[in-house]
């Protein structure tokens, strides 16, 4: 499993801009590259291991007959979210940014709530 995760980290940096900026696209004469915000994460996890049973424990791990636990794991995961935020668009006054403003909203909301959330907590506190 080391060697996987391995991988994954070292290519994450070539990742990163393939996934935030689109390919150039053509819509009514022109040109666009799309822009996101790009967020991904990877864990991973082993596990070995002997270690007495302690008294009164209701282990469902395998037990050998000198009463000590033996065990084993392994695990891993990853995900990841694209946000698209605007796009890059060539127009007469050259390239410019145009923001997608439903990602605005979102994350205005986000931002309002969070903000609210603090102000809510900081004056209970002072209270």
């Amino acid at each position: 499993m080391a060697n996987v995760i391995e991988t994954l980290v070292n290519s994450m940096p070539s990742w990163g801009a393939k996934l935030a900026y689109g390919d150039k696209e053509t819509v009514d004469g022109k040109e666009l590259i799309p822009v996101a915000v790009v967020a991904f994460g990877f864990g991973g996890g082993e596990g070995s291991g002997e270690m007495p049973d302690s008294e009164g424990s209701s282990s469902q791990g395998a037990h050998s007959a000198a009463g000590v636990q033996r065990g084993e794991g392994s695990g891993g995961g990853g995900g990841g979210y694209a946000l698209p935020i605007g796009a890059y668009a060539s127009g007469p006054n050259g390239v410019t940014f145009q923001a997608n403003p439903i990602a605005l909203l979102a994350v205005s909301a986000l931002l309002v709530s969070a903000v609210g959330t603090a102000l809510v907590k900081i004056v209970r506190a002072a209270s």
